[in-house]
């Protein structure tokens, strides 16, 4: 039994509040360690998660936190048309524990972290997540983000019924489908960095805090995928003056860079940083199924040369 003074409502406040302070300091992915870790509430330790996909600490009477696996074995995913995360029961057995305790969470409306593995040992954090949904059919829940302001100001089921809940649904809409992308982008990166090795495919710097996954075509394109075959690992330098046509890459791999800017002058970093690594050739992935599509170099190429 967990101690009456411990207030279920101030915990989940508490955890939302150290993850912000956590993110804010080390960035929206957090390590395996530091969730498990947790906080301190009056006296006690509170640990985010552990080795359950959905955890409920001691403390507490529901779930604080759910977790998809950067293997994600039990297959949670997104809903094409609601943008809604399905999370998958833990097994078939819709009276297990924790899938008991995750309706009551939809029934409560209390928050929990969801926290979506980008590689081993590291997690993306989402605060808060609500359970808006059980597909029981699915052996699936469904899951929205809200703001976080929402989480730290209600105290109770919104009375008003039905059209409390309508409202809320319909504001979770926006915050939902931004975390959505969120989670598609960080996992987009660790792939193209890890295809690269942690290097910029330009200057073959080695700082993975100053790497960017660098998109060949455009989301806006039909062929702009999240995919490693559209992608450059770039340093943040060299990202921006490829997306703004500074620079470009042939079909080939070889890294040009726009006529007028070679005939400046200007400082080192102009003279080494961009115009020394024009003719060079792009650095790239061990495996050839990584390497960037030629077609996809192609249709930038042509863009670049467009704006030169």
């Amino acid at each position: 039994m967990f101690s009456p003074n411990f207030d279920d409502r101030a915990i989940r406040v508490a955890a939302g509040n150290w993850l912000r302070e956590q993110t804010d300091r080390f960035g929206p992915e957090l390590e395996w360690e530091r969730l498990r870790a947790g906080f301190r509430f009056r006296g006690m330790r509170i640990p985010l998660m552990n080795q359950r996909g959905i955890w409920k600490p001691r403390q507490l009477a529901m779930p604080l936190s759910i977790t998809t696996s950067p293997k994600n074995p039990y297959a949670d995913d997104f809903d094409r048309e609601t943008g809604l995360l399905r999370y998958r029961y833990c097994g078939t057995d819709p009276e297990h524990r924790d899938n008991a305790g995750l309706r009551r969470l939809m029934e409560t409306e209390q928050p929990a972290a969801y926290f979506h593995g980008i590689r081993p040992g590291l997690y993306l954090t989402i605060w808060p997540a609500y359970i808006v949904g059980n597909l029981a059919n699915e052996l699936a829940f469904e899951v929205a983000v809200d703001d976080p302001r929402y989480a730290e100001h209600l105290s109770e089921v919104p009375p008003d019924g039905a059209s409390a809940a309508a409202d809320r649904s319909l504001a979770r809409g926006y915050p939902t489908r931004r975390a959505v992308v969120r989670i598609h982008q960080r996992v987009f990166r660790h792939r193209v960095l890890h295809a690269y090795r942690n290097r910029c495919a330009f200057c073959r710097l080695q700082q993975e805090p100053l790497l960017d996954a660098a998109r060949i075509v455009p989301v806006r394109d039909p062929t702009g995928d999240l995919i490693v075959p559209n992608a450059l690992a770039l340093c943040k330098i060299h990202h921006a003056a490829f997306d703004r046509f500074f620079m470009g890459v042939t079909p080939k791999g070889v890294i040009q860079v726009r006529p007028d800017l070679l005939e400046e002058q200007d400082g080192p970093m102009l003279r080494h940083g961009l115009q020394g690594l024009h003719g060079q050739s792009i650095g790239r992935p061990r495996r050839a199924a990584d390497h960037p599509d030629p077609d996809r170099l192609d249709l930038r190429y042509q863009e670049f040369r467009q704006a030169s």
